[in-house]
């Protein structure tokens, strides 16, 4: 497993998160010694506290944060569900009704596998669709899903030039890797809703250099 992405919180505690949804609750504190959750952990906290700082920098109304389920297990009998339908393996989602977050497990694991900032680019994709759901129609682009890769561009950059999250050497050329390495069969990769590894990679790196407003459609 490569190391050498490494994107880190620069501060020292991660208080545990609580969730509770569609009757069930969740406690998902970071897992210290397991990278993967740190990192998620990490993600989760950085691309939250850039939304908090700057969400008045380019929309009305306040910023709330989505509630975090975080991982859960797509094979088990009872996985949790957005709307009454259990979440699946191989998915990370944003539940709009109940407003949360979470990624599949096994999802996690094998893009983790390519390097750990995988796992970053699907906190911070899900989140831009907490994002997309807090927005004015006019403002949510046609290509959701390729509008949530652009966000997730912009929440990293911001959240770097913040100083909550560092990147290192080497970041562009391993997220570029990692989004081009997990199967296109995997509901979270399907190419015909989310848009092929190009299409996606472009997306990304528009919201990479552009921030938040290179993510919005042109309007009058």
């Amino acid at each position: 497993m490569s190391r050498t992405f490494r994107m880190r919180l620069c501060a020292a505690v991660i208080a545990p998160i609580l969730v509770l949804s569609g009757g069930y609750a969740y406690a998902a504190p970071a897992k210290y010694g397991d990278p993967m959750q740190e990192d998620i952990d990490a993600a989760v906290q950085g691309v939250d506290e850039f939304w908090k700082k700057h969400w008045s920098d380019y929309f009305t109304e306040s910023y709330t944060s989505p509630q975090v389920l975080g991982l859960y297990d797509g094979t088990a009998a009872d996985a949790p569900t957005c709307d009454g339908v259990p979440l699946e393996a191989g998915n990370a989602v944003y539940c709009p009704s109940e407003d949360f977050l979470a990624w599949d497990v096994g999802l996690m694991k094998e893009g983790y596998a390519t390097g750990d900032s995988y796992v970053y680019f699907v906190v911070a994709h899900e989140w831009g669709h907490a994002i997309q759901s807090r927005l004015d129609v006019t403002l949510q682009e046609v290509s959701t899903e390729l509008q949530a890769d652009c966000i997730a561009g912009a929440e990293l950059q911001g959240a770097q030039e913040d100083e909550s999250i560092v990147f290192e050497e080497g970041d562009a050329a391993e997220l570029e890797q990692a989004i081009h390495s997990v199967s296109d069969q995997l509901p979270w990769t399907n190419p015909e809703d989310h848009g092929d590894a190009n299409q996606r990679t472009k997306a990304f790196v528009r919201g990479l250099n552009g921030g938040v407003n290179a993510c919005l459609p042109l309007t009058a």
